[in-house]
């Protein structure tokens, strides 16, 4: 770590055999077995846009710690939100009873979400759960409706939709599906906008045409697709889609677990492509991750099918979770006070111009594309001659050596490679230009010593 992005001097302490570190005793989320996971940081304070190793290193946090935290580290509003309900009503499951920040959440969020009302609202603990509940819900509208036998799905290729069964399934990422197949079947994966721009939509129109329309339930879209890195679909996609889905009777899901609640300067993501969707799924900053949250929200076409059921066949002990409902109440009341949806719509721009300006100086920068304050910057994995890496070199200079030289530099950031490889960038949504600079500056170091790597420069 640069002594600059130092605020501490760091303590050396003999290495414990293994099996006696902590570090030894946890499964990271999604890390590959062969880092050495006690070279990770260790993350202890979070100030801002700034998180603190146990060291004494701090990291500008670039991803908003997964897309999620919205109004930044260590706002102690929302903990003593949290505090307040605890010394209320710790508990309450969500069966058969009301508690009343649930009741002023749900209200809150369908007055807001972009749906033909009169809207309804159900809760549960995260996006994948999201997801899973909005693939029964559509099952259960479809058999309220006489139509039981709509049990198939459409979705995009590289997308992914979380890690339960039924979500993992409708993604389109086959390396993290492919250890846990069979999986569910009725489920099929289209071209993404990415991939073919132009005929995105009219592949989802043949996918369902094909199904046969009869057996499609329902078709499920990030507003814009993560995967793949920050995939805008281009003018009218949304538009087509939904007139697809409205020919067909079949319901269109907005996933927007990582694009709702400012990320793309908007609460729920689709607002900036002016579609209502029948279903949104939501997460992440709904609590900027305060605490566990996700869940739906539903159009009045959908609840009034459900409504001719007995109940609405899906539940959990802690879904609509009334600290997690406090806590979101204050969070959406941060974003409201403190105008974040604004700064983003207002820096968007800059963000955007920054990335393309660096891209400009560094001809290893392949694309760059987003909008709001969700950014990818897509690296050529070549050499200069524009030979192809070998498996061992990208694992060493993409996988390894493109992410620590970031750390070095004191930015945290996703390095990816879902269908191409990415540096992806979704800071809190209370950056300021200043500091949208200073992110942009820090990439600038490890692109540089990468095209050295791979004689670019």
């Amino acid at each position: 770590m640069s002594e600059r992005n130092s605020t501490a001097t760091a303590v050396q302490t003999p290495p414990l055999p293994r099996g006696e570190d902590p570090r030894d005793r946890v499964v990271l989320h999604f890390t590959a077995n062969d880092e050495d996971w006690r070279e990770l940081p260790t993350i202890v304070r979070g100030e801002g846009t700034w998180v603190f190793d146990e060291k004494g290193n701090r990291y500008f946090d670039g991803l908003a710690g997964l897309y999620t935290t919205q109004v930044g580290h260590g706002r102690t509003v929302l903990g003593q939100a949290a505090a307040e309900q605890i010394g209320q009503l710790e508990f309450y499951p969500n069966w058969s009873a009301h508690t009343t920040p649930v009741l002023e959440l749900a209200k809150k969020l369908t007055d807001l979400a972009p749906v033909d009302g009169p809207a309804s609202a159900f809760f549960v603990n995260s996006g994948s759960e999201g997801v899973e509940s909005a693939l029964k819900l559509c099952r259960q509208y479809h058999a309220a409706n006489g139509q039981p036998q709509r049990f198939k799905f459409v979705s995009r290729r590289s997308a992914y939709h979380g890690v339960t069964y039924g979500a993992l399934a409708l993604g389109g990422l086959a390396e993290i599906k492919g250890p846990f197949e069979p999986l569910p079947p009725g489920f099929v994966q289209v071209a993404n906008t990415g991939e073919d721009p132009e005929g995105a939509a009219e592949q989802i129109r043949t996918a369902i045409e094909f199904g046969p329309a009869e057996n499609v339930a329902a078709v499920f879209l990030e507003p814009v697709q993560n995967a793949g890195g920050c995939l805008v679909p281009p003018p009218g996609y949304w538009t087509a889609v939904r007139e697809i889905c409205d020919e067909h009777g079949v319901l269109l899901v907005a996933d927007s677990t990582i694009c709702g609640f400012g990320r793309l300067g908007t609460w729920f993501g689709i607002e900036r492509f002016d579609v209502k969707p029948d279903i949104i799924t939501f997460a992440k900053g709904l609590t900027s991750g305060y605490i566990p949250m996700g869940g739906l929200v539903m159009s009045g076409k959908v609840r009034a099918a459900l409504d001719k059921e007995t109940m609405y066949n899906h539940g959990s002990t802690f879904g609509g979770h009334p600290v997690a409902a406090a806590v979101a109440l204050a969070n959406l009341e941060l974003i409201e006070s403190e105008e974040l949806l604004d700064n983003v719509l207002r820096l968007e721009g800059h963000f955007g111009q920054g990335l393309r300006d660096l891209a400009d100086r560094h001809p290893l920068v392949k694309d760059v594309r987003g909008m709001g304050f969700f950014w990818a910057l897509e690296i050529a994995p070549t050499w200069k001659d524009g030979r192809d890496l070998e498996p061992d070199d990208y694992m060493r200079f993409f996988k390894q050596e493109l992410f620590e030289d970031l750390l070095e530099a004191g930015l945290i950031c996703r390095v990816d490679d879902r269908e191409s490889p990415v540096i992806q960038l979704s800071p809190a949504l209370t950056v300021t230009g200043e500091e949208i600079d200073l992110l942009v500056s820090m990439l600038e170091p490890a692109i540089a010593a990468l095209e050295r790597k791979l004689g670019w420069g």
